[in-house]
């Protein structure tokens, strides 16, 4: 997401990535690395639990997942990983925004 945020920034997207570490953990992760989107710390799994986020006790805890939310809070696509490494391409997140923005 990092290398593709300029082409969601063009669509007047806004990326939020969502963790379980601490807000400590989180700053300073996000400093070391120079993160261009806002991060949110979620230790206690509140928000995750909210959108419903996968939780695989097997597979490391919580699984990645990725949500396009419109301007009206709809959620227009969401994909639930299966294992850590299952996410989306940016061009797919791209295609959707895309479309949206067509239709």
């Amino acid at each position: 997401m990092r290398s593709e945020y300029p082409e969601f920034a063009k669509r007047g997207a806004v990326i939020l990535n969502l963790g379980p570490d601490s807000a400590a953990h989180y700053r300073a992760y996000w400093n070391e690395h120079g993160m261009p989107f806002p991060g949110l710390a979620d230790p206690d799994h509140r928000v995750a639990k909210l959108y419903q986020q996968p939780f695989r006790l097997l597979k490391l805890g919580r699984m990645p997942m990725q949500l396009v939310v419109d301007r009206a809070s709809v959620i227009r696509y969401r994909h639930d990983g299966e294992s850590m490494s299952d996410i989306p391409e940016g061009s797919e997140l791209l295609a959707v925004l895309d479309g949206l923005a067509g239709g």
